[in-house]
């Protein structure tokens, strides 16, 4: 895309904004898509209206673009976005059923499911919603001493020792993880050479411009407006860290699943539907206007856009186009929810110490990943299902994760709790 037609079109998007809202936008959409029906009888979701939480993060698009573009009627039910504060915040509305569904950090599920980071009860991942797109920001305190990446960071800590506190959104979540395992790559203990603390994603920012903090791991889009508010620098995106990893999904509590299958199905397919279309790059810059709004993440429309659409700028001078990219579909590959996904999660809770004993890891992501409902969805939508429900992965210290001897990997790390 050449810089002249991305900003022809970034300027038809801002100077519309006042006359094209979510529902014009969402007439744009084949009428076919709107008003289409699900099949009446077995299949009739059990509830017309879900409560799908999300947080104020550029992840949360398939949940609102189901919504918002009418993906959610051809399936018989009609999501209903409910912004959220804070991760915690959505743990205890999942937990009480104030929340049918969330946009929810992986690890957090799983913390749930295994009463780490909450109150102990049975959870289920409906589907991935999104891999890749997050990233480690540092404060422009430690650029100024030198520190603008893992090594230079690791080798002031160690020539200026102090209190470095680093941020991240939930303790058992994604954000917490992809912390950890890049502090511990350049040999940072991320509990014993620094300090770390929970914050909403939205409340990242000010916090840092506080001196609140040195550092944080945060979805988009509050990576590329810490550069924006000239308060930080992205020190590495999580997609460098592990290519195309897992993220967000669409979690609920197993009790949901068991009462509402149906329901259940349906959310999995208008969301696939949504994640199909945010995929298609041309609708990209329409996805970030209606998201950037104050009832979802209430944040300027090229904070989130540039990063949609792999234009990186780390605000340390250096501009690249990433190919990993935050990705919503990639050909189904994205929303499948692997087994050794929901695992990795759990190696690194033993890691840390969050879980003091192995789990029965395989028996548990069985449990939590609704791997056969998902399959129904797939089939439905004409979304390709993978082979195997593993995948092999390599990470950014050379570490390579299939699933096969969980155990062994967890305990395989020099730098551990």
């Amino acid at each position: 895309m050449t810089t002249d037609s991305k900003n022809s079109r970034r300027d038809f998007m801002k100077k519309g904004a006042t006359l094209l809202g979510a529902g014009a936008l969402m007439s744009m959409v084949d009428p076919a898509i709107r008003v289409g029906a699900w099949a009446a009888g077995s299949d009739a979701p059990e509830k017309a209206e879900v409560k799908i939480g999300f947080i104020p993060l550029t992840d949360c698009a398939s949940v609102v673009i189901a919504s918002v573009m009418g993906f959610d009627k051809k399936y018989g039910i009609k999501i209903v976005p409910s912004k959220e504060a804070s991760w915690a915040g959505v743990r205890d509305k999942l937990v009480n059923g104030e929340l049918d569904a969330s946009h929810v950090l992986y690890g957090l599920i799983y913390g749930v499911q295994l009463g780490i980071g909450g109150p102990k009860k049975d959870m289920s991942v409906l589907m991935s919603i999104n891999n890749n797109g997050q990233a480690i920001s540092l404060s422009n305190q430690l650029k100024t001493k030198g520190a603008v990446d893992g090594t230079s960071l690791a080798a002031l800590i160690k020539k200026e020792p102090r209190e470095y506190i680093f941020a991240q959104t939930f303790p058992t979540g994604t954000h917490a993880m992809w912390l950890y395992y890049w502090l511990a790559s350049h040999g940072i203990n991320p509990f014993a050479d620094v300090k770390n603390i929970t914050v909403p994603p939205p409340q990242m920012i000010a916090n840092m411009r506080v001196g609140n903090m040195d550092g944080f791991c945060v979805g988009e889009p509050w990576n590329a407006r810490a550069i924006r508010d000239n308060v930080g620098f992205t020190a590495v995106t999580s997609q460098d860290i592990w290519k195309d990893h897992p993220e967000k999904v669409l979690g609920t509590t197993a009790e949901f699943v068991h009462k509402y299958p149906n329901t259940a199905r349906a959310m999995i397919m208008a969301m696939l539907d949504a994640s199909k279309y945010i995929d298609d790059m041309k609708n990209r810059a329409q996805v970030a206007k209606i998201i950037a709004e104050k009832s979802y993440v209430n944040t300027d429309f090229d904070s989130i856009e540039d990063r949609m659409l792999g234009q990186y700028d780390n605000g340390n001078g250096k501009k690249w186009q990433d190919a990993n990219y935050m990705k919503f579909y990639n050909d189904g590959a994205v929303n499948f929810p692997y087994l050794s996904d929901g695992m990795w999660f759990l190696t690194q809770h033993k890691r840390w110490g969050l879980l003091k004993e192995d789990p029965d890891y395989l028996a548990v992501a069985k449990q939590v990943n609704q791997i056969e409902l998902y399959k129904q969805a797939a089939t439905q939508t004409k979304t390709p299902i993978p082979k195997d429900v593993m995948r092999t992965s390599k990470l950014m210290d050379g570490s390579v994760w299939d699933g096969k001897n969980p155990k062994a990997y967890a305990a395989s790390f020099k730098v551990k709790a």
